[in-house]
């Protein structure tokens, strides 16, 4: 096999840019700083856009997180055996004829 043909410098070209952009891949997915061209190391920045986001996320799962308790108490007084729906609604109708013949 002839090293200094084209398609044996072409095949180590790939091999070592696939392998560089894994690596950058691997790195990425799991927060470490990246590899530039030259070897050199790039931080990741966080900026003011993405604590926004991240304050306005939590905002929203502790608001869900409160929506989510309320349904619990609803469906509990839904699903309650000694809850009537109609008995509420015919107390509620005979509440302003109660309340006219006391004035």
């Amino acid at each position: 096999m002839e090293f200094g043909v084209p398609p044996f410098v072409i095949m180590i070209v790939i091999v070592c840019t696939a392998g560089w952009l894994i690596n950058n891949w691997i790195r990425a997915k799991h927060g470490y700083p990246l590899e530039d061209e030259w070897g050199g190391k790039t931080e990741r920045t966080d900026p003011a856009e993405t604590q926004r986001l991240k304050a306005e996320n939590k905002a929203l799962h502790d608001k869900l997180d409160a929506m989510q308790d309320r349904m619990i108490v609803l469906e509990k007084i839904v699903t309650d055996r000694g809850y009537s729906l109609s008995a509420e609604i015919d107390a509620l109708r005979d509440a302003p004829a109660l309340n006219k013949e006391r004035l």
